[in-house]
């Protein structure tokens, strides 16, 4: 029996933080097999003839195993844009990394010209405190060349057992000689939330919807509270900005932070009977502060379902530009030891009913993000978004809509497009600056504060 782990929201970007979370359910394996007619039967003997002639009379020898592989993967992506299959590293990888904590040194990396290359250090990790920079190259680990191996088999000889060491041979720009750094491993919390006070507002980022995220919400929460006062708080920012997605019970969680009642999400499957719906517990942790929250066209699937149920609540005031528009939520099945199938499984929708699948969130209060000069070659002059990608789950309604009417609609976009970029810069983060000057009184809109009408 194959079984079904747990629903998933995949974010924007393929490779983002994800983890399997929600409650474990059988998958009746055989019904589906029961239901193939002969048909299809006959085809899958074509997928076996067409298998051995590769086999045979290909030019080289190919490897039985990543033919398969290529195979299931190219059956799960003519799906939709967010179906495929994972190999059991990518599996295991996947899980290791969304789950925000693993045994390891707290370094991000690539691999470059055969070597593996530093993008950046975590802080507060053993890696950081052992001087490791970013564009560091990595030789050697434990007196083991690097070159020849692959980015995962580099890095699953970083991770290991928590109080272990091993030692990494650094070539350094500028450096004469290579450098050998012994580190010892430690669990490794990666850290979704920050957090800082701006005067006697509370200002949150979230940047992925990991296993730490709820925690690190209420952690910042807490924080920002005992350093401007709980009774001084003048609202809360919570920003969603270029945040791809992650686990559907974080943002389910995340909503019901700042929510007293009523449902936060439903999802509804190809039984259109079968519908789940989350709801909102009493008590919202922010005392229904004025909330803002911060969107862009890089704020998706998980993000999205924060905002639509803060929106249709009208408990924020949603500020930036238009989301992503990914409202599919994808289930990670299992096969034993042959890695696992990420399946587009449901659509969810927002508290009033309204799928945002390829259309995305609309903010209350657009907000254009410009780019310096330096940046505006690297990024793109339309965006990106769901409905733009090969093959994706179409709209609700979108197969009636008229040419002159998505003509208008692709019109509306280019004129609302902002860049999905977020300044490092505060006093050049100019949604973040309106935001905190809506909250200071210093600009005025009708959107804000929010309040149910």
């Amino acid at each position: 029996m194959i079984r079904k782990l747990s629903l998933l929201l995949i974010g924007a970007l393929m490779g983002a933080g994800l983890v399997v979370t929600l409650a474990v359910s059988p998958w009746d394996a055989t019904g589906t097999a029961n239901a193939a007619g002969s048909d299809t039967y006959r085809h899958l003997n074509l997928f076996g003839d067409v298998f051995e002639r590769v086999r045979r009379e290909y030019v080289e020898e190919p490897e039985d195993k990543k033919l398969i592989a290529a195979a299931l993967n190219g059956m799960l992506t003519s799906l939709d844009p967010h179906s495929s299959y994972l190999s059991p590293e990518s599996f295991e990888d996947m899980t290791v990394e969304t789950s925000g904590e693993f045994g390891g040194l707290g370094i991000q990396v690539t691999l470059e010209d055969g070597l593996v290359k530093v993008i950046s250090p975590i802080d507060d990790t053993p890696a950081h405190r052992a001087g490791i920079l970013a564009d560091d190259l990595i030789t050697h680990l434990d007196d083991e060349p690097v070159r020849g191996l692959s980015l995962s088999e580099a890095v699953d000889k970083m991770r290991g057992r928590v109080g272990t060491a091993i030692e990494l041979t650094i070539v350094r720009k500028d450096v004469e000689k290579p450098i050998k750094v012994s580190i010892t491993r430690e669990i490794i919390k990666i850290s979704s939330v920050r957090s800082k006070a701006h005067g006697d507002i509370g200002y949150v980022r979230i940047t992925q919807f990991n296993g730490q995220a709820f925690n690190g919400l209420k952690e910042a929460i807490a924080e920002l509270e005992k350093e401007i006062g709980s009774d001084k708080v003048k609202g809360f920012i919570l920003d969603l900005r270029s945040n791809p997605g992650g686990q559907l019970d974080q943002s389910i969680a995340i909503s019901d932070t700042f929510l007293d009642q009523g449902e936060i999400v439903s999802t509804r499957g190809r039984n259109k009977d079968e519908v789940k719906r989350f709801y909102a517990r009493a008590g919202d942790l922010t005392k229904g502060r004025p909330l803002i929250v911060l969107i862009n066209g890089g704020s998706a699937s998980a993000s999205e379902i924060v905002a639509g149920a803060l929106l249709d609540h009208k408990r924020a005031t949603i500020i930036g530009s238009k989301s992503f528009g990914k409202g599919s939520v994808q289930t990670i099945i299992p096969l034993g030891n042959n890695g696992a199938i990420r399946l587009t499984t449901a659509r969810y929708y927002t508290p009033s009913g309204t799928s945002i699948q390829a259309k995305g969130i609309v903010p209350d209060i657009f907000v254009k993000q410009e780019l310096p000069d330096e940046l505006k070659e690297r990024f793109p002059t339309t965006a990106t978004t769901e409905a733009k990608l090969k093959g994706h789950l179409e709209a609700e309604g979108e197969a009636e809509k008229t040419a002159d009417e998505s003509a208008e609609d692709k019109e509306k976009a280019k004129e609302a497009y902002s860049p999905s970029y977020v300044p490092t810069e505060v006093d050049k983060d100019t949604q973040l600056q309106f935001a905190l000057k809506l909250m200071n009184g210093e600009e005025q809109d009708v959107a804000f504060p929010a309040k149910v009408e």
